[in-house]
């Protein structure tokens, strides 16, 4: 069962982070000439990249609307839900009129449909997490609630290789003008694969003995309300999450969405040098996140979490001087042992927050703290990153930025109690 529950999870998150990734890939490549023109180049990247972090802020609603019913309805219905929402939002990207079309009409239709991505991933995400950590043993909790995490990797792998094989077999003219569209379009098909896995997987057995609990111990005002029970009894829990978050989710996007602004508008390279570096990268990403959940299961997940946060701390610097380079092998290098780093971060998170809520609360909690997280840090991150390239024309002020989001994230898991083991039915007294 848990490895069906495994399979079920990994396959959805794939096609919601293919379908979110896919979105930052062509703001930097396509967006920021079809929707937002501009005489200056880093002008219109700067607009595309706006609307890239509006979806960012839906997230945190979707967090909450998802968790609110996630927690009162359980958690397979509402990865349905989302499922669907963010295909559509994809799909209809790929129909939309371009900015030499209908005007301004064409970036505010991008812009709502970027929110609506945004809202249905901040409910996804929470989900797909829980309902494989309270399927599983605590022995293996790390390991097995990681699979779902590797969907990032595993979208973005999928994303980035059809982008970099239409760039490869399509003059610029072409992708420009319609082979863009073609990665949004293969939404729907991914959608129907992942909906019909989804379906077969059977609701968390923790959230239904809890649902069970409840009914029979009268506390309506948890079941009305998950998110004020939340908020009163778990608030440090939340704001610990945040913390965590900040480190791996600014740096993530640095590496695998502002890489390919910094290759071709700064160092001046083809496109493709960045994507297929992502693209690599990528590949050992989707093996080092299981590893390092794997390995928080054995020595913890607030070590293993600060290998990561200390390690991307030193390395950002070791990253933009590899790419300063201009060759492609050290660009791919840097960006592998950056994403490595990062799943040191990522591997355990799921676990770790899934251990810090009570079942009730649980998918609010960790959707809640998580989602929150992403509006300061991964929303922002390609925005800063860019601005501070067009400020200073260095990339050292975007490696100091990176330097402060670890330091905000070692603060917030040195602050946290270690998880590793925890029985998560015993976490359902409320205030605990």
């Amino acid at each position: 069962m848990i490895k069906k529950v495994v399979g079920a999870s990994l396959i959805g998150t794939t096609v919601e982070w293919y379908d979110f990734f896919l979105y930052g890939s062509a703001a930097a490549l396509v967006f920021n000439k079809l929707f937002f023109p501009t005489a200056d180049p880093l002008n219109g990247t700067l607009l595309a990249f706006t609307t890239y972090a509006i979806g960012f802020l839906a997230r945190p609603l979707g967090g909450v609307v998802f968790g609110h019913f996630g927690d009162r309805l359980g958690r397979k219905k509402l990865l349905v839900l989302s499922l669907l929402l963010m295909g559509g939002a994809t799909m209809l990207m790929g129909v939309l009129p371009t900015y030499a079309s209908v005007g301004i009409l064409a970036p505010l239709m991008l812009t709502f449909l970027r929110l609506v991505q945004g809202f249905a991933l901040g409910g996804e995400w929470g989900g797909a997490v829980l309902i494989v950590s309270e399927h599983g043993d605590a022995k293996r909790r790390g390991f097995w609630a990681a699979w779902p995490q590797a969907g990032v990797p595993c979208g973005n792998l999928l994303a980035t290789a059809v982008l970099a094989i239409l760039a490869a077999v399509q003059s610029d003219a072409d992708f420009l003008s319609w082979g863009w569209r073609i990665p949004f379009l293969l939404s729907g098909v991914l959608v129907v694969i992942g909906l019909w896995i989804r379906l077969t997987v059977s609701e968390s057995p923790i959230f239904l003995a809890a649902q069970e609990k409840a009914a029979q111990a009268k506390v309506p005002e948890v079941e009305k309300a998950p998110v004020l029970v939340l908020l009163k009894h778990n608030w440090r829990e939340v704001l610990i999450a945040m913390g965590a978050r900040f480190a791996e989710n600014v740096s993530y996007y640095v590496i695998t969405a502002f890489i390919l602004v910094y290759v071709v508008t700064g160092l001046g390279l083809s496109k493709s040098v960045g994507l297929n570096a992502v693209l690599i990268a990528s590949a050992v990403h989707l093996i080092a996140i299981p590893m390092w959940g794997h390995l928080s299961d054995k020595f913890g997940r607030r070590s293993i979490y600060l290998v990561g946060a200390v390690g991307m701390g030193v390395w950002i610097f070791a990253f933009f001087a590899l790419l300063n380079t201009k060759n492609p092998v050290l660009i791919t290098l840097a960006t592998t042992v950056g994403l490595v780093l990062h799943g040191a971060m990522y591997g355990p998170q799921a676990a770790f927050f899934s251990e810090l809520f009570g079942t009730r609360v649980r998918y609010s909690g960790a959707s809640i703290g998580y989602q929150l997280a992403s509006i300061a840090a991964g929303a922002l991150a390609p925005l800063i990153a860019t601005a501070l390239l067009k400020a200073y024309g260095s990339s050292f002020p975007i490696s100091v930025y990176v330097v402060i989001t670890c330091v905000i994230t070692i603060v917030a898991v040195v602050l946290a109690r270690e998880t590793r083991g925890a029985d998560l039915e015993d976490r359902d007294r409320v205030g605990v």
